[in-house]
């Protein structure tokens, strides 16, 4: 009876079902494969929706722009700044740009136009192309 019960565990032990090493890693490969493509695909993508959120605050800028002009018959100075959109309630608070710095204001504005609201882009310069061109109220 006990060589039969010690048979019966050896069989379950050799049914015993699992995953080799040579299955885990062809697994790992395929998903390390399909990372690499969805990084390659997401990231311009998230490239055009920094510049796309760039342009949508500029575009809030300006409005708060517009409705401080209204209300003081003037946009603000280049002391004022944008900051006092945010004092005086026409913006809640000033957004930076998706690369994390402030948005630059000048008055009076280049190419003609009464102000300037300008992102320098991902490297924070003037100039630059690609993700690092300058984002602003007049470069459409």
């Amino acid at each position: 009876m006990r060589l039969l019960s010690t048979l019966g565990r050896l069989r379950r032990q050799d049914d015993e079902e699992g995953f080799t090493l040579v299955e885990l890693m062809v697994v790992i490969v395929i998903l390390g494969l399909l990372a690499t493509v969805v990084v390659i695909n997401v990231t311009p993508a998230l490239d055009k929706s920094a510049v796309t959120k760039a342009k949508a605050d500029i575009a809030t800028l300006e409005q708060g722009l517009e409705m401080y002009r209204l209300n003081n018959l003037r946009y603000p100075n280049g002391q004022e700044g944008l900051q006092a959109l945010v004092a005086g309630g026409f913006v809640k608070r000033l957004p930076d740009d998706p690369w994390g710095n402030p948005y630059r204001y000048a008055v009076p504005g280049a190419n003609g136009q009464a102000f300037d609201i300008i992102s320098y882009g991902a490297d924070g310069r003037a100039g630059g192309e690609n993700e690092n061109a300058d984002i602003s109220n007049w470069s459409g």
